[in-house]
């Protein structure tokens, strides 16, 4: 059965009006609720960039039954593995079996600022990542772990409070190196919607493929999420103004790679035209239309559609997804 679940727009609303989106979301009928985790937004006016785990366990506490997670958070360089191991064993014996840690390489807007660090090369965040997942499903173990890494060392660590079953880890990815990681490693696989559908089928879900062969898994044991970017109003000049403040979601690697300043990455973003601004989104006022935009990403298998909206009026997106476009998700699919 498809899984249908709300983002969590962490760089547009401050922690308090994302929580109550967030309960309103689980009230709607949706499964699962992700955020970002973020130390600065893409967007400086306007902003926002609470801390994740934080709100997440505020999260648990008013909620009932969704699913709950980052998607994405970096556990390598302004958080030491431990620290993030720790920080989900402990939501997961809160909050057993809806807690997911969702894991990606990192953003240099996020990284740099808050440690000073010279932000790494791709070689080295991508080997980063595969140690700090190791590290975290050893502390997940129960045992003492002394570990002797490359990038990180731990001297009989041991977790005190564990959950029932270990946190799954997802793992994000965008190109065929982390996915193939996420295939061998992970519980689940978090890539976004909006791009060449071409880096779907014949780049991101071969490697990942490939990754679970490789661990002797099929992929029915893996959990695939996408998050699908839509900009859904009445009004559908309004749909498309709407995506100005996420622009820089459309900006190409080269772009922005190496922004550490968010004022900086707002003037990128507003430099493009609309079009390209709203390129990454699906742009409607139809409810129908919405179905046939996200059935392909269905077909390629995924099971689990992550919806993040740019609408200001948050709550207002919150009930027309729920009364208007989930139960056509739930018939069509």
């Amino acid at each position: 059965m498809l899984k249908v679940g709300y983002k969590a727009s962490a760089e547009q609303f401050a922690p308090a009006d994302l929580l109550r989106f967030a309960v309103q979301a689980e009230r709607g009928g949706l499964d699962s609720v992700f955020i970002s985790d973020h130390f600065q937004p893409f967007r400086h006016t306007g902003g926002h960039a609470p801390f994740s785990m934080a709100w997440l366990g505020a999260l648990g506490a008013c909620t009932e039954r969704v699913v709950m997670g980052t998607s994405a958070l970096t556990p390598t360089l302004r958080y030491h593995p431990s620290v993030v191991a720790h920080a989900f064993a402990t939501l997961g014996a809160m909050f057993p079996g809806r807690v997911v840690l969702g894991v990606g390489t990192g953003e240099s807007l996020n990284e740099v600022a808050p440690t000073g660090i010279e932000w790494p090369a791709p070689g080295e965040r991508t080997a980063r990542l595969r140690e700090a997942v190791d590290l975290i499903h050893r502390l997940w173990s129960g045992e003492r772990v002394s570990f002797e890494g490359q990038h990180y060392r731990t001297v009989d660590a041991m977790l005190y409070d564990l959950p029932p079953r270990p946190v799954p880890i997802y793992i994000a990815a965008a190109g065929p190196v982390v996915a193939r990681m996420a295939g061998a490693r992970g519980e689940g696989f978090i890539c976004t919607s909006g791009k060449p559908p071409e880096l779907y089928r014949q780049t991101l879900l071969p490697a990942l493929t490939q990754g679970l062969e490789s661990a002797g898994r099929t992929l029915q044991s893996i959990d695939r999420m996408i998050e699908v970017k839509l900009s859904y109003h009445r009004d559908r000049q309004q749909a498309l103004h709407h995506t100005r403040f996420w622009g820089a979601l459309a900006l190409g690697k080269d772009e922005k790679l190496d922004v550490q300043d968010a004022r900086e990455m707002e003037r990128r973003a507003d430099a493009l035209p609309i079009e390209r601004a709203a390129s990454r989104f699906i742009v409607t006022n139809d409810a129908d239309e919405v179905i046939e935009r996200v059935r392909p990403y269905v077909e390629l298998g995924f099971g689990h559609l992550v919806f993040h909206s740019p609408q200001p009026d948050q709550a207002r997106f919150v009930e027309d997804f729920c009364a208007q476009v989930l139960p056509r998700l739930r018939r069509a699919f």
